[in-house]
């Protein structure tokens, strides 16, 4: 009888690293927790590197759900024969099956165990089902995905805008009313996605062309962030007018105008420096 594996424990080694530059350079024994779900990715090279299927599995298993885990695999098969399985695809694919299966089962502890995971691969599973759940109002997605937005781990805070965007697009001046409430939020990570969500053109998503055309419509969520004590949240405060300053240069230029008048801090003087820097 073939002696059993011996499970690979946590070590500085494996909690306390940089990330790998290439997959190739992923050590072993972190890829092996990593897909376990036992450790958090380091970086986006990591992310990449997660075996989705394989944690999938570990995670049915540990919350006695292996039913849920024929139906996916076979999706994730299909996925693999058109040769296009990007780990951002499976992660969707992965998603989208777990949301139908929450509907399905009504299974809703379901939800509060991937959004309460260790791992940061899981809780995006989580921030996907949210942000592509069309039975939600608008209030009770941007109610849900909060814990996202707010959350530990840079690529969960990512993902949850990028996938609430679309969204928000749609039904901007609606989600411009309650994202003004999140500007003025205790969190940073709440006040930073009020402004990244809203960017006129943003990175790896589509551009609000209201936005770009209009972009004094999102003064209610920029006013409360002209001195923002947050690097993190100035950071993206100062991108949202560099987007807008593209298609309208005066009206950045005439709002920074105003903010320095109204408050010369360092603060607001460091996000009209990344503001104009396309001008």
């Amino acid at each position: 009888m073939p002696k059993k594996k011996p499970e690979i424990q946590e070590t500085a080694k494996t909690t306390k690293r940089k990330g790998a530059r290439s997959m190739a350079e992923i050590p072993p024994e972190v890829l092996e927790i990593l897909n376990s779900g036992k450790i958090e990715t380091a970086n986006l090279m990591e992310w990449l590197a997660v075996d989705q299927k394989r944690l999938l599995e570990v995670f049915l298993k540990q919350n006695k759900r292996q039913e849920y885990l024929e139906p996916i695999i076979l999706k994730l098969k299909d996925l693999d024969s058109t040769g296009k399985a990007t780990a951002g695809k499976k992660s969707a694919i992965i998603s989208a099956e777990l949301l139908q299966i929450v509907y399905k089962e009504k299974d809703e502890e379901l939800l509060k165990l991937l959004s309460h995971h260790r791992s940061d691969t899981v809780r995006c599973w989580a921030a996907f089902m949210i942000g592509n759940d069309e039975n939600l109002s608008l209030a009770e997605m941007f109610e849900k995905i909060e814990i996202f937005a707010d959350d530990k781990h840079f690529g969960v805070r990512e993902l949850a805008w990028l996938t609430t965007r679309p969204r928000t697009a749609k039904e901007l001046k609606a989600s411009i009313k309650i994202l003004t409430n999140w500007a003025k939020d205790k969190a940073e990570g709440s006040r930073r996605f009020a402004s990244e969500i809203t960017r006129p053109r943003g990175v790896w998503c589509k551009h609000i062309n209201e936005l770009k055309e209009n972009p004094s419509l999102a003064l209610p969520i920029l006013e409360p962030l002209k001195t923002d004590s947050s690097k993190y949240v100035c950071d993206s405060v100062g991108n949202w007018l560099n987007d807008a300053a593209k298609s309208n240069p005066e009206w950045v230029l005439a709002l920074c105008e105003k903010w320095l008048a109204e408050s010369n801090s360092k603060e607001t003087q460091y996000i009209i420096k990344k503001a104009k820097r396309s001008l």
